[in-house]
């Protein structure tokens, strides 16, 4: 499975987002989300689905706003899933907690983790998808609202009536944005998470940590200096 973990940038510094951004990744999501994404502290949240594409989407979504430190832990969680997703707890949390902790100090404010035991590793997975993160938060609003035309099903033709600008400006706009390659690169991406989802043994009872996971981690995977109040 696929945990994404999202820390709000200079959070102390600003309003609280958290709020905002569930409704944007539950609107992205639909009824995909195993377990409806959730507040997990003052100003974290976390989302838990099973198919890499949906992951993408949510991350996608994410840097497109701006303003957070995201973590995606790919691996098992423990099952019977609980009804909530704070209260969910495994090798993949684990993973989205240890990369949103990395993600704080590098300048695309993003990292991915793979637990142990799968068939790809850490290193062979995040650098392609932290590249193509780096394409997205480069991405200017132009170019998202063509992409948003573009995805809509309008052509390139009917995008530059509808922006009222010439098709030579909308040309210039999709190679700016690297709309070309936008959706080989997501299918591409896709197929290496789901194979770094793949591990010869499932079972969350495997994860090294499970034995205090009860008492220097939470449901989360958070540790308690990281608990914080909701305001």
């Amino acid at each position: 499975m696929f945990v994404i973990t999202a820390d709000q940038v200079d959070s102390r510094a600003g309003t609280d987002r958290v709020e905002s951004a569930l409704g944007i990744v539950s609107g992205v999501l639909g009824s995909a989300a195993v377990r409806s994404p959730e507040r997990t502290a003052g100003d974290e949240f976390q989302v838990l689905v099973t198919d890499p594409g949906q992951a993408l989407d949510v991350v996608r979504a994410l840097v497109r706003h701006g303003g957070w430190s995201i973590g995606v832990g790919v691996g098992p969680v423990e099952t019977p899933l609980p009804s909530t997703t704070r209260a969910a707890t495994g090798p993949a949390f684990f993973a989205a907690r240890a990369a949103v902790e990395r993600a704080k100090s590098v300048p695309e404010r993003f990292a991915l983790e793979v637990a142990p035991g799968a068939d790809s590793t850490t290193a062979e997975v995040e650098p392609l998808v932290a590249q193509y993160v780096r394409a997205l938060a480069r991405r200017s609003p132009e170019g998202w609202e063509l992409a948003d035309l573009l995805a809509a099903g309008h052509s390139r033709t009917e995008a530059a009536a509808r922006l009222d600008i010439t098709p030579q400006a909308v040309a210039k706009r999709y190679a700016s944005a690297e709309l070309r390659s936008d959706a080989p690169v997501r299918a591409a991406l896709g197929t290496l998470l789901r194979s770094a989802d793949q591990t010869s043994d499932n079972s969350a009872d495997q994860n090294p940590e499970k034995g205090a996971d009860r008492t220097t981690e939470n449901r989360a995977g958070r540790t308690p200096e990281h608990e914080e109040t909701a305001p």
